[in-house]
């Protein structure tokens, strides 16, 4: 079998920033080969527990092989949307010491053509982070009306020719099923009218759809209250993310908590009346260009941290 590596964005940054207690407890709320799991590991006592989740078969299969390394480690099979739910089972929920997400799609399902998630081979058009739930691209592409595909490349993949492009795959798919990740770069390809400059005309479509069929944006914005909620106070969320619209959802979602509850305008209210649940600690956090010369893919990367607030008596 083949073995495609992932090179760990922000590995000390993000790791440093959810450091707490040595022997606290601590989620990897997207594990992928576990580069961010095991450098927390390498910084935390004998009593700490570290718990990772992944949708993705091939990481959960990685997250085993350290479990059985490391007893602090607990790898488990869900989607970061559920670890309020996971930690409340435990006993865990509220004594969390910090979150760690690394958002999107991870460079060895991008890599294996098999994964359908990229068009740089050809492979089938899958792109499901857990194959085994839900429906494929192909499977959604089959039944999704034109309107609704065409908002999908729009909303999810910002992509200006959308009702174009939903049109010229409503029309190829009439004809016969989509089902190879070639194919279907080829049907936006001939179908957009404007390539930009050193980037694939299929390189949105393919994005929008991606996120539509795993609920990205979805999951993202369940994740974070439940973070929030599972945190213990003082605890530490950390996301890192690659595309504009996961960095709005964080940026808005942590300015929210930060600012606290709304009341009309003109109320003489005081700050702690407002009941701010988070602080954002510092600026957002890039790749250094050192790590993007090393790994292009970094690039994008964006490392948001935010503190909970403890709760007045």
């Amino acid at each position: 079998m083949t073995t495609f590596s992932h090179q760990t964005v922000l590995l000390d940054e993000a790791v440093v920033s959810v450091l707490g207690a040595q022997d606290g407890v601590y989620v990897d709320a997207t594990f992928g080969r576990g580069g961010h799991t095991r450098h927390l590991l390498a910084h935390l006592g004998a009593a700490a527990q570290v718990l990772g989740f992944d949708k993705d078969m091939q990481a959960i299969a990685c997250g085993e092989a350290l479990a059985a390394e490391d007893p602090r480690f607990t790898i488990v099979h869900e989607s970061f949307a559920d670890i309020q739910m996971v930690l409340g089972a435990r006993g865990l929920s509220g004594r969390v010491d910090g979150v760690l997400a690394d958002l999107g799609v991870s460079s060895p399902q991008l890599d294996d053509a098999e994964r359908g998630f990229s068009f740089q081979n050809d492979g089938p058009l899958d792109m499901r982070m857990d194959v085994t739930r839900g429906e494929s691209a192909a499977q959604w592409l089959v039944d999704v009306a034109e309107e609704e595909l065409a908002r999908v490349l729009f909303q999810y993949g910002e992509e200006r020719h959308s009702r174009r492009i939903a049109r010229a795959i409503v029309k190829a798919r009439a004809e016969n099923p989509i089902t190879r990740t070639r194919e279907l770069a080829e049907i936006v390809a001939a179908a957009h009218p404007s390539w930009e400059k050193h980037k694939h005309p299929a390189t949105r479509s393919f994005q929008a759809i991606r996120i539509a069929i795993n609920n990205e944006l979805g999951d993202i914005e369940t994740f974070l209250r439940a973070a929030l909620a599972v945190l213990k106070p003082g605890g530490r969320l950390a996301v890192i993310s690659f595309h504009s619209l996961e960095d709005r959802l964080v940026k808005q979602y942590f300015q929210k908590e930060a600012k606290g509850d709304d009341f009309p305008r003109g109320l003489p209210i005081t700050v702690d009346m407002l009941k701010p649940r988070l602080k954002i600690i510092g600026k957002a956090i890039e790749p250094s260009a050192e790590e993007v010369e090393a790994n292009p893919r970094s690039r994008s990367a964006r490392l948001r941290v935010a503190e909970k607030i403890a709760e007045a008596v």
